[in-house]
């Protein structure tokens, strides 16, 4: 995924006293770190969402293939990447 420029954001955030002291002895006030617990909420949010969506999927009904249609959609896959219409893609 190609980096987009960077966007300056001010945030102004209102902590109970302690709390404030610690994160800042802990270092947890700094862009970079902010910036990085931003990325791992963002991340964490991502896998949440993908299990949720694994979780529907599972539960829908489904047929099961046999191995024989197994080996058939392997195959038709094998086929069209072979084809002259997929390398000119």
């Amino acid at each position: 995924m190609a980096e987009e420029g960077t966007v300056q954001v001010e945030v102004t955030v209102s902590l109970p006293g302690p709390l404030a002291r610690e994160a800042e002895a802990r270092g947890l006030l700094t862009p970079e770190t902010l910036q990085a617990l931003i990325q791992a909420e963002l991340r964490r949010g991502r896998v949440e969402q993908f299990f949720s969506a694994a979780d529907r999927l599972a539960g829908l009904p489904a047929k099961a293939l046999t191995e024989a249609e197994v080996e058939r959609e392997i195959e038709a896959a094998r086929a069209e990447r072979r084809s002259p219409r997929a390398s000119s893609s």
